[in-house]
């Protein structure tokens, strides 16, 4: 995350500030040593205290998981990642590779399914939510299988922030073995529009307005929020408390 950049203190003779303004302050200090006391208390609980906050939304709206939706892993697993993502957004590139490590481990032992879902930011990538529309053509086509294959090269090859020429989808879909004509035409349909645009909704009824954004189901059915592109230690404390480790 982007921060402005620091100053030095000014050398300066102290100033007397208002009571109003002395308040405003304490109250201010007060929240922060609050939030402070609150992130220590989730990692005592286990938790990664990124993943702790309230999200804005119900996570409790969030679609159900069923075999319609895009899986990796064995649907039967116990924890689920319900991951919403847009495709030219950076922090998504990073993220997809950490789910990919958490696959070797978790999905080999079949205690963890990756769901992805989309959610285009459109104000900010113009181009992702074509390329949504290409990862649905490449799943018309082969699947979950293609569906993922697909999506795996266009996160390795994408400069992110709408750096990918829209000439690479069928070249994409080319080299992961697709028929290209079949590819190009769906690409142009509009089939998957409406169902981009549901889970789109469906996210940010959750309270997911940025990405990625990503909801860990426990085997008891528990949610738990997960914002923005966390290192792999803090997805696995999570999917490790969502299992009741």
């Amino acid at each position: 995350m982007e921060q402005e950049p620091t100053h030095p203190p000014s050398r300066t003779n102290p100033i007397f500030l208002p009571a109003s303004i002395l308040v405003a302050a304490l109250l201010i200090s007060g929240t922060i040593i609050w939030s402070t006391q609150r992130s220590a208390t989730n990692v005592a609980a286990g938790l990664p205290p990124e993943a702790a906050e309230e999200p804005a939304g119900d996570l409790e709206a969030m679609t159900p998981v069923t075999d319609a939706d895009h899986i990796r892993g064995n649907l039967d697993a116990p924890v689920k990642l319900v991951e919403y993502s847009d495709t030219e957004c950076p922090f998504c590139k990073q993220f997809h590779g950490t789910l990919r490590e958490v696959m070797d481990t978790y999905g080999k032992e079949a205690k963890v399914a990756w769901i992805y879902r989309h959610l285009p930011l459109d104000q900010l990538h113009a181009k992702a939510r074509k390329e949504a529309v290409a990862t649905e053509c490449a799943a018309e086509q082969g699947g979950d299988e293609a569906f993922f294959a697909y999506l795996d090269r266009l996160f390795a090859i994408t400069p992110s922030n709408d750096g990918l020429d829209a000439a690479e989808l069928p070249k994409i879909a080319q080299y992961v073995g697709l028929d290209t004509a079949k590819f190009s035409s769906c690409l142009t349909s509009g089939k998957y529009d409406a169902h981009i645009e549901a889970e789109a909704q469906n996210a940010n009824a959750t309270g997911g307005s940025g990405t990625p954004w990503t909801i860990v189901v426990g085997p008891d059915g528990k949610k738990y929020p997960l914002s923005g592109a966390l290192p792999l230690s803090s997805v696995t404390a999570l999917i490790d408390t969502a299992l009741g480790n």
